[in-house]
This record gives C-alpha cells, sequence and structure tokens, in this order.
C-alpha cells in the first residue's frame, strides 16, 4: 500500500477477531474496503484468521493484542501509528467467560475478577492507548461490544432473560460496566467528532455458548458494523441491538 492510500483508506481495529462475531466484523470492514487489524492474544490464531481473510483479497492484517498484557496493546498501537499515524475504529470486541462464574450468593470472587480484567478493565485500558489515534481521526468511532445480559431494564423484567448467561455475576456485570464506561467516554469526547456506541449483538453461536446461539455470527456482526460505519450526525452514547437503541 503506497502513502497516498494511507492518508484515503479507514483503518479498523477489532479486539478478539480470530473467531465468532470478532472475526465476522473483521471482514465485514475489510469488504468495504478498509485496512483492518486483526487482534488476538495467540499469535498462530491470528495470524491463521488474518491469512483466510486475506485470501479473499482483504487488506486484514493479524495483531498480538492480549488485554490481561498491557505491553500488548502498546506495541499494537505504535505498529498502527507507524504505519497510518490514526485509527479511525476501534471496535472492543475481545472478551471472556469463566468456568468458575456464577450466582450471585456462591459465585468465587476470583472468577468475578478475572472476568472483569478482560470485559471492563483490559477493554478500557486498550481504548485508552487508541485514543490518541482515534482523535486524529476525521471520524472517529469506538464501538463496545456489550451484551443483552448488561441491561438493567432488561435482566429486572418480570420475566428476565432466558439464558445460562443470565446466572453468571461476573459476566453480566462486566457487560454493564462496559455500558457505563461508553455513557462515560461519549461525554467526554462530546464534540470531538468520536462516536462511542455501546452493542448487544444478541444471542449469537460461538463457542463462547458452546454454539447455542440462535443468531449466526453475521447477523450477530450487523449491530457492531453498523455503529462502526455510523455517519457524522449518528447518535452516541448509546446502547444498540438489532432492533435500535434499548434502554439501559
Amino acid at each position: 500500500m503506497n502513502k497516498g492510500q494511507n492518508l484515503t483508506r479507514r483503518v479498523a481495529l477489532v479486539t478478539g477477531a480470530n473467531k465468532g462475531i470478532g472475526f465476522e466484523v473483521a471482514r465485514q470492514l475489510a469488504q468495504r474496503g478498509m485496512t483492518v487489524f486483526l487482534g488476538a492474544r495467540d499469535a498462530a490464531r491470528g495470524g491463521a484468521a488474518a491469512k483466510a481473510l486475506a485470501a479473499g483479497d482483504l487488506d486484514v492484517r493479524p495483531l498480538i493484542l492480549d488485554l490481561a498484557r498491557p505491553e500488548t496493546m502498546q506495541v499494537a498501537a505504535e505498529a498502527i501509528d507507524g504505519e497510518f499515524q490514526r485509527l479511525d475504529i476501534l471496535v472492543n470486541n475481545a472478551g471472556v467467560n469463566d468456568p468458575e462464574d456464577g450466582s450471585p450468593g456462591t459465585v468465587d470472587l476470583d472468577a468475578v475478577r478475572r472476568v472483569f480484567e478482560t470485559n471492563f478493565f483490559g477493554t478500557v485500558l486498550v481504548t485508552q492507548i487508541m485514543l490518541p489515534l482515534i482523535r486524529k481521526s476525521a471520524s472517529g468511532r469506538i464501538v463496545n461490544v456489550s451484551s443483552g445480559l448488561g441491561s438493567l431494564s432488561s435482566m429486572s423484567a418480570a420475566e428476565g432473560i432466558s439464558s445460562d448467561f443470565a446466572q453468571l455475576l461476573g459476566y453480566s456485570s462486566s457487560k454493564a460496566a462496559l455500558n457505563m464506561f461508553t455513557i462515560h467516554l461519549a461525554r467526554e469526547l462530546k464534540g470531538t467528532g468520536i462516536l462511542v456506541n455501546a452493542a448487544a449483538p444478541g444471542f449469537t453461536a460461538t463457542d463462547m455458548n458452546n454454539f447455542r446461539g440462535h443468531q449466526t455470527v453475521e447477523e450477530g456482526a450487523r449491530v457492531p458494523v453498523q455503529l462502526a460505519l455510523l455517519p457524522n450526525d449518528g447518535p452516541t452514547g448509546g446502547y444498540f441491538d438489532k432492533n435500535g437503541p434499548k434502554t439501559l
């Protein structure tokens, strides 16, 4: 890619993108002519995923990015800065669950902490590290991939949410915290042109739920991609699912 293309082609980073929804988000953004950095904890898996997408003549590049290892975030930011001097889109997709997570009366608090380390603290830190690059974009977008389980209104409804994950204190609370981060960051960045929103993809068949979800990854990627492509007059500080804005 020549220097002129570097100035005009939009640049995106998708965390946790070697599989599932993140992989599909990376694919769909690259299909729109973007350069997409595919973040993955494991170099071999990230490389294989990027190679699979690049085989379709897409500009997808692997980056080692582990939300539990801050040094990988800094190296990733330096790599993007070195070639493009900016980042247009950050999709915070990386997330985990924990086999020891469980109901609030009995859950192992170490499991809750482990979930929060990635789903919340790691996401906040990688955003902070990438933010100087996003500020250099003419139309910066930050998309936090959340969950319906992070919605207080949905979880407190009489019928609740029918899912095993609904009983996991660490997972659902980490997503609720991510939604609050979205609101605060959007307010902080008001007037900068950077739009910050949270996406609830829906119950999508991935290895995180043993492929029990009723949506395909193509369907699960739809809302994050829509928020990544918002026009300059689009919303910020919102929480969206496939039906549009949701009440937190």
